[in-house]
């Protein structure tokens, strides 16, 4: 190994970011606003605060202040993990036998283990801040329910998460991790609820999505008082707590005066994206600098490179805001076979913006490939990464080998945005050889544009 630079590079405790960075003041081309599903207008202060805490709200809408403070008690907690490893893949690099230097932010060094702590523990301050009794939230996966469980008992907060069905059958440890801090976790969509109950009549037998449990925790938060809806991707204010992923990357490659060419993060609703690639691309909007920024999703829910992008509901109950994203369409569900998480029908307003206008692109991966590519990331750097991470080390080996095939010596830096010990049933899966690989055909895509509201813009 090269001791030109160091195999992980820390920053010191005191160069924690003190900020997080907002990209849309940079933003020329705004995302467009959130709009009330009523009269479709756009959503003001007032019509945001029954739904989410007011200082999120905020936040939420806020398109000018490029650098909001982050509150003390949030930056001590941060200190538990952070700053996270800035990591030099020599060991994948000598696998691939590639000039390409390759780096990854690993932001699995905390008990939630991924990145979804970053904005869990923000939303969760500003709920007991606000002398609320609890939050309700919905989990893929699960790595962001059970981030939001660990914030909401280290504040006193009551913790209720919908969990999408497939992923409550097929991720029992991580459940269980949950309800070791205390949450009350439901497997989504479930008989708790209206909208539950309506979709369970709709499509009975359904694994569920994202889209059913985010309407059955809205409904939840909005029926009892002292409670609030969070979220742990797509909306702006989650982009912004995430940014704390990319300036600690910035600083860090700052430090050794390295210079990313290419910037891969995986992309389901956005936030691991977001975050990291936020300082980057500033300068890239700015006209500072330029990198290529690629953003990867699963081929089986498809949201940039097959869907559309026009205003829809965030979620499959139809109770939601309506986004201006790139979407498959609310009543959009993947394939139960589906086992890399990503599973979101579509994409955070500022990307979808931002890939729109052409600041980056993007690109789709099969599972069994994505599969593949995270079991040699672990044989050569001793990580088992996050099947939604794999989907960045698919990417950044197919630009490495590229660099093989010229000769170019690209730098590359890539989002793991945390461990796959939570995932073994897919990898289980994948070496016994049963996962298959589906992707919707344009039939069955253009099911769920056809029920895109009409909005007149």
């Amino acid at each position: 190994m090269s001791n030109e630079i160091p195999y992980k590079i820390y920053l010191e405790e005191s160069e924690i970011p003190t900020s997080w960075y907002n990209i849309r003041s940079d933003m020329k081309n705004k995302p467009a606003p959130l709009l009330n599903p009523g009269t479709g207008q756009p959503l003001t202060l007032e019509e945001l605060s029954p739904i989410f805490c007011e200082e999120l709200c905020k936040q939420e809408l806020d398109n000018d202040t490029k650098y909001i403070p982050i509150p003390d008690e949030i930056i001590d907690f941060y200190k538990m993990y952070r700053p996270a490893p800035l990591v030099r893949a020599y060991f994948l690099e000598k696998a691939l036998d590639t000039p390409a230097k390759i780096y990854y932010k690993f932001e699995g060094n905390n008990t939630s283990g991924s990145h979804k702590l970053n904005s869990a523990i923000a939303q969760a301050y500003y709920a007991k801040k606000q002398g609320l009794k609890g939050v309700t939230t919905e989990t893929g996966a699960g790595q962001w329910g059970t981030a939001l469980s660990m914030a909401c008992v280290y504040f006193g907060l009551d913790c209720k998460v919908y969990m999408v069905k497939i992923s409550y059958e097929q991720k029992p440890f991580r459940r269980e991790v949950m309800r070791v801090y205390g949450a009350d976790v439901t497997p989504s969509p479930s008989d708790t609820t209206n909208i539950g109950r309506k979709i369970l009549e709709e499509f009975p037998g359904t694994t569920g999505s994202l889209g059913c449990a985010i309407s059955e925790a809205v409904e939840v938060a909005t029926q009892n008082e002292g409670y609030r809806y969070v979220l742990g991707s797509v909306l702006n204010q989650v982009l912004l707590h995430q940014s704390i992923i990319g300036l600690e990357s910035k600083a860090a490659m700052d430090k050794y005066g390295i210079k990313p060419d290419i910037i891969i993060g995986c992309a389901g609703g956005g936030s691991n994206l977001g975050g990291l690639i936020a300082p980057f691309m500033g300068e890239k909007l700015r006209g500072e600098a330029d990198y290529d920024i690629v953003a990867v999703e699963p081929a089986s829910c498809p949201s940039f490179t097959r869907g559309k992008f026009a205003y829809d509901f965030c979620d499959t109950g139809m109770i939601c805001p309506l986004a201006k994203m790139y979407t498959l369409g609310s009543g959009f569900i993947p394939s139960a076979n589906h086992a890399g998480g990503l599973r979101f029908h579509g994409m955070s307003t500022i990307l979808s913006q931002l890939y729109h206008d052409g600041y980056m692109r993007a690109v789709s991966a099969k599972q069994t490939d994505v599969f593949e590519a995270a079991e040699l990331f672990a044989r050569s750097e001793g990580t088992l990464p996050a099947p939604e991470s794999s989907h960045a080390i698919k990417a950044a080996i197919d630009e490495a080998l590229k660099c093989k095939e010229t000769g170019e010596e690209k730098t590359i830096l890539f989002g793991l945005t945390g461990t796959g010990y939570f995932d073994l049933k897919g990898y289980q899966s994948f070496n016994d050889g049963e996962m298959t690989d589906y992707i919707p055909t344009d039939e069955e895509l253009e099911k769920g544009f056809a029920s895109l509201p009409q909005v007149a813009e």
